[in-house]
């Protein structure tokens, strides 16, 4: 069965999953779906043993089609993440571009209405704040203000053609503003989800691991199939070393 078909098929399970429950990765998903599988082909034999002690079978028997269904999930997280990634982005290479021009056209202003007071004192309103949100909007205004003034801009050889890029840059990083915000401010549904589906995942990971521990505490060939690699490699790095931080 493909990952998306085991997603699909424990989505209810993992949803119904409360929000106390719920367990933020401290291991690279990847690493930690790759380890449930090698749990799943080590314990296999191990029925006896285990049920032995105390193990729910079934946490074993259905340990593929969680570690496919958190692969999934995360797998949607991060297409989601660097859908917002690349929004961000974006938004610098657009804003940078756009922000610049505002400069330019103030100064060219300034110059252009250098003897006109009225004029002056409107631009100066303009260009009073400093958010994004204001440069946005100044971009629009100095447009108009511009093609309400082309005989003073005229003058001082000013490349019109700015005032429609300048209105335009308003419009498209007024946008790219918006998505930016909505981005930035809400929770991801999806990331919920890849947290509850690695919750999911991580309950019969521990039941089956708690087990074998215990049925194999006196039997170190197997019991050493009964904890995670990982860990056990960051134990073995000395303290002060950097270590590598899982992923969100």
């Amino acid at each position: 069965m493909s990952s998306t078909a085991d997603y699909n098929e424990l989505l209810p399970l993992i949803s119904a999953i409360s929000t106390p429950e719920v367990i933020e990765p401290r291991i690279p998903v990847d690493v930690f779906v790759q380890e449930a599988a090698n749990l799943y082909h080590w314990c296999i034999d191990d029925r006896e043993a285990l049920t032995g002690v105390g193990l729910d079978w079934n946490l074993v028997l259905g340990l593929p089609l969680r570690a496919g269904a958190c692969s999934e999930a995360q797998s949607l997280w991060m297409k989601e993440r660097n859908s917002r990634k690349q929004v961000e982005t974006d938004w610098q290479n657009q804003s940078q571009a756009a922000f610049a021009l505002r400069d330019q056209l103030i100064r060219s202003f300034r110059f252009a209405f250098r003897k006109s007071g009225h004029l002056l004192a409107q631009l100066d309103r303009i260009a009073q704040g400093n958010t994004h949100s204001d440069q946005v909007q100044d971009l629009n205004d100095l447009a108009v203000l511009g093609r309400s003034n082309t005989e003073l801009l005229a003058a001082i050889n000013f490349d019109q053609a700015l005032l429609d890029r300048a209105a335009g840059l308003s419009g498209q990083t007024g946008h790219l503003l918006g998505a930016v915000n909505r981005e930035r401010k809400k929770e991801s549904e999806t990331k919920l989800i890849r947290n509850r589906a690695f919750t999911y995942l991580k309950q019969a990971v521990d039941e089956i691991r708690e087990c074998g521990k215990f049925a194999f505490q006196n039997n170190p060939g197997r019991l050493k199939g009964y904890t995670s690699d990982y860990w056990k490699a960051k134990k073995k790095i000395k303290p002060g070393k950097k270590t590598p931080t899982a992923p969100a």
